[in-house]
């Protein structure tokens, strides 16, 4: 592997964030500082964590930023089920989104119990 953006699990993140911000159009303008924020950070966290962790070239420190953005997916997680229950989108429209994410902290949880086997 040459570089992280080779990584499977990266290039998910960073389609996941795409996702999450055509998501966060539909909120209501009073949530550009709230809500649609944070989910747009927690989303680019997840392949900027992986990017950061690939560069350190230690295997210790890229787990650690593995599971660093694993936890920024389980916020991004509770951010879209908090948009839902407060009906800024409905469960249609977080199908998508939902579906990334999931496969994300699937391949993420992989990863960090890869990185740290090899310890």
């Amino acid at each position: 592997m040459q570089t992280y953006k080779d990584l499977i699990v990266w290039q998910r993140g960073v389609t996941l964030v795409t996702e999450v911000y055509r998501l966060t159009e539909r909120f209501p303008k009073t949530e550009i500082f709230g809500l649609t924020s944070q989910m747009c950070r927690a989303a680019v966290s997840i392949p900027s964590n992986l990017a950061e962790g690939f560069a350190r070239k230690s295997r210790a420190e890229n787990a650690q930023f593995v599971r660093i953005a694993f936890g920024s997916g389980a916020e991004l997680e509770t951010q879209v089920t908090i948009a839902e229950n407060l009906r800024f989108v409905g469960k249609k429209d977080t199908v998508t989104v939902r579906g990334l994410l999931d496969e994300t902290m699937r391949m993420l949880n992989k990863l960090s119990f890869s990185l740290m086997a090899k310890n």
